[in-house]
């Protein structure tokens, strides 16, 4: 059985059993008051899972292969991941990372090798029981041991909740990372979790069950589904699944437990995970957490979701030594003045202020970046009148953006 961090595995462990004994229980007994909130069984999904051979899915530069993954409806199941290592010298420990794949997305060979590029470990894992094999209708294939299909699991509301789509997909990530952690040539104190989109939202839970990361970085994902671009989802399996799905599976539930730094990386005008939702996320965790909003950056598999540098730096920070991002001190406003202080271990090559003057649906506002004054570690700039939102943000010398927190202006400042 794999080690754990002991304080901050017990210290978790407490917190979830308290909050799903305790008042969360309380709160859906009105609405599923014959079944408990979910509890994913840390002891069991700590040790790594026993693996199978992928002759059919193999790939230069990783190993593909299925691992056991809990049972659906009574049957067993398997999950695919791609596999891979940096070369380095024999009994190097190298540091790990976890890759939670979005909707319309599999296990990505390509995001594994962009990691081993930089010498970590990596394993990327199938979350929806597919296969990185596109059938007839360019759909990833579902091979004969999969658990339940995503995304959302709005259609299994009415089901257990052993059976949901967010239970298997978060129990497949520990499952992952207690197999990563299992390699003799991993590290296994030094391992992160990334996902995208729907993985973000993934990664946000996971972060919460899950101690043993070092860090996570959800890109685009984040809670508060209610209110976000999924409201509408959401609100098609009527008030009763609604408030239960909220109260099992946002990720607003179990935040609050993370406790490794966390890099939430969005874009500005984000059609699915949209700031307001994003801001009552990250408030939740107690640990140092790091933003980079992006003006309309793209959503995506690729480039979009797995290229931000800001995120393998923000990796290498806490795991190999590197330098970290700026860090953003304090924030205000003086009036019309808004301001900033920072701290950066390397040189800052310029400040925005980013603004827009319109409301409703965040997906929409059009937004304006505005030339902010630099002076020592602090900066600056001028609110234009009738701005609805701003916020700064603070590029370096690598080209990495970290950025403010968002301010809603309900009145001329």
């Amino acid at each position: 059985m794999i080690e754990l961090s002991n304080f901050r595995y017990a210290f978790a462990s407490l917190f979830l059993v308290l909050m799903f004994n305790g008042s969360a229980q309380a709160q859906v007994e009105d609405v599923v008051p014959a079944q408990p909130l979910p509890v994913w069984n840390l002891e069991l999904l700590s040790q790594p899972p026993a693996t199978h051979p992928a002759p059919d899915l193999q790939k230069e530069g990783v190993r593909g292969l299925f691992y056991d993954g809990l049972p659906y409806h009574g049957k067993p199941t398997r999950v695919f991941a791609w596999v891979g290592f940096p070369d380095v010298p024999p009994g190097t420990k190298v540091p790990g990372i976890v890759l939670v794949h979005g909707g319309g997305g599999t296990a990505f060979d390509t995001w594994v090798r962009r990691w081993t590029a930089r010498g970590y470990a990596a394993i990327a894992m199938d979350n929806c029981g597919g296969i990185p094999i596109q059938n007839e209708s360019k759909k990833w294939k579902r091979h004969d041991h999969s658990g339940p299909d995503g995304w959302g699991g709005w259609n299994q509301i009415d089901e257990p909740w052993q059976d949901h789509w967010t239970y298997h997909a978060v129990a497949d990530i520990l499952l992952a990372h207690s197999l990563l952690r299992s390699f003799p040539e991993v590290d296994s104190e030094r391992t992160g979790i990334t996902g995208i989109s729907w993985g973000g939202y993934l990664t946000c839970i996971a972060a919460g069950v899950d101690p043993r990361f070092r860090f996570a970085v959800p890109v685009y994902g984040c809670g508060f589904t209610d209110e976000n671009g999924f409201a509408g989802q959401l609100a098609k399996v009527g008030p009763a699944g609604e408030k239960r799905w909220m109260k099992w599976w946002d990720p607003s539930v179990y935040l609050p437990a993370a406790s490794m730094p966390i890099l939430w990386v969005n874009g500005s005008n984000d059609a699915w995970y949209t700031l307001n939702a994003m801001q009552k996320s990250y408030r939740l965790p107690t640990e140092d957490r790091t933003l980079s909003v992006r003006l309309r950056m793209p959503h995506g598999h690729g480039e979009a979701g797995e290229g931000p540098k800001e995120i393998h730096v923000f990796a290498d920070s806490l795991l190999t030594g590197g330098s970290p991002l700026a860090k953003i001190t304090s924030q205000g406003r003086d009036g019309r003045t808004a301001w900033a202080t920072f701290e950066c271990p390397v040189p800052v090559k310029q400040a925005e202020l980013n603004v827009t003057s319109q409301s409703g649906r965040w997906q929409d506002r059009h937004w304006e970046r505005l030339p902010a004054t630099i002076e020592g570690n602090r900066i600056s700039a001028i609110i234009p009148e009738g701005t609805t939102v701003y916020y700064f943000n603070l590029t370096d010398s690598r080209d990495c953006a970290v950025s403010t927190e968002h301010e809603e202006l309900t009145s001329a400042p």
